[in-house]
């Protein structure tokens, strides 16, 4: 199974590659596609119904301002869609966090954090965990490395504080 990434924009990517690249640590592909709800509605129609064809089991939509692309990838697929609302216009991305968690009742779109590419990656690699036991052992890791990331930073806190 793999993941489709679709944005609004090509200024978008700097924003999802940190999310693209913790897939691929995860083992998991992901297709990458621009394609606007606005200008390129056909697109985004093609790529989402045929997305079942090409393995894809989630999808990444991020987009700024509006940021309706989440629900209307919703609107084509019962598959899992992850809303990243983009910090692109001077609201700082309230306008695109507002677009992409208000979907109406029967079309949800999980949103993440604005600019939360990495914990929408992480929330596929959960989801894909469910029936990939590879993937669910480099979840696991990637938790265990969290924590003694913290813990060895705490300690470096509590050495610097030691030595004054």
């Amino acid at each position: 199974m793999k993941a489709s990434i679709i944005m609004g924009s090509d200024s978008d990517w700097p924003v999802l590659k940190p999310g693209y690249d913790l897939l691929k640590q995860f083992g998991i592909e992901a297709e990458v596609v621009v394609a606007s709800a606005h200008r390129t509605p056909a697109k985004v129609k093609e790529i989402v119904t045929t997305a079942p064809e090409r393995g894809v089991g989630a999808f990444i939509s991020a987009a700024g301002a509006a940021a309706h692309l989440g629900g209307v990838i919703a609107s084509y697929t019962t598959l899992p869609v992850i809303g990243v609302p983009i910090n692109a216009t001077s609201l700082n991305g309230m306008d695109a966090l507002l677009s992409t968690v208000q979907m109406p009742s029967g079309i949800p779109v999980a949103t993440m954090s604005i600019n939360g590419a990495k914990n929408a990656a992480i929330f596929i690699a959960e989801i894909f965990a469910l029936s990939d036991k590879d993937i669910k052992e480099k979840l696991i890791k990637y938790r265990e490395k969290m924590v003694s990331d913290v813990e060895a930073k705490a300690k470096r806190v509590e050495q610097q504080l030691n030595k004054d």
